[in-house]
């Protein structure tokens, strides 16, 4: 029982929280989530197929142990896969998600975003920098597509191996990349990029999604 005369402690808003639908168009089973899934197939899902975020941002992976391709997943709704997957195959499973609150203190100052994109590793080769802005195409800035070390001032950015922010996603949080393959890549292929900036900060989200 309370004692008599306190009010009840206020409920602090979640910092996260997802809802997976196992159809289209948020149809189907439904579960909410507010913290880690290791595995979708042990909470009786063996395919997502649409998703709604109310608070995030999160990431998704595509096989457990932080395996396959992954997906940053902001506050918004998804009804398909090819809105969350910005690529070009037919379907996707995602089968583990996590809230991306590892490192809070990136993501407490979302007005400041800086990050230096290296033609080459270690940090060498023609060089990049981007301070609070959104790049859909390296190309247009005079970059190349091929992107071998990273270092990231501040703030969080998402990367993707083709314009306009299709096919592959990197997460790139503060700190430094001297080789491509430290941020999960396959090849140095990066052609566009964007801050992440979601949370408490933007009500609204940031991502706008492509029309297909």
């Amino acid at each position: 029982m309370m004692p008599s005369g306190e009010a009840p402690a206020a409920q602090e808003p979640a910092l996260c929280r997802m809802f997976i639908f196992d159809q289209e168009n948020f149809q189907g089973r439904c579960m909410e989530f507010s913290n880690e899934c290791m595995n979708m197939c042990e909470s009786g899902f063996d395919r997502i197929r649409s998703i709604r975020i109310e608070c995030g941002p999160w990431v998704g992976y595509e096989q457990i142990n932080f395996c396959g391709e992954m997906f940053i997943l902001e506050k918004g709704e998804y009804p398909r896969w090819d809105s969350w997957s910005n690529s070009y195959r037919n379907e996707y499973m995602i089968l583990k998600i996590l809230p991306l609150l590892h490192y809070p203190s990136t993501l407490q100052d979302p007005e400041k975003h800086k990050i230096c994109l290296f033609e080459i590793g270690e940090f060498k080769g023609r060089k990049m920098e981007i301070m609070d802005d959104d790049v859909p195409s390296l190309f247009s800035y005079g970059f190349t597509d091929r992107v071998g070390s990273i270092n990231v001032g501040c703030g969080t950015f998402v990367a993707y191996q083709y314009p306009g922010y299709r096919g592959y996603q990197y997460l790139l949080e503060k700190g430094d990349y001297r080789h491509w393959n430290e941020w999960g890549a396959r090849t140095p292929q990066i052609q566009s990029i964007r801050r992440l900036r979601d949370m408490q900060w933007h009500q609204q989200g940031c991502y706008t999604l492509s029309t297909k």
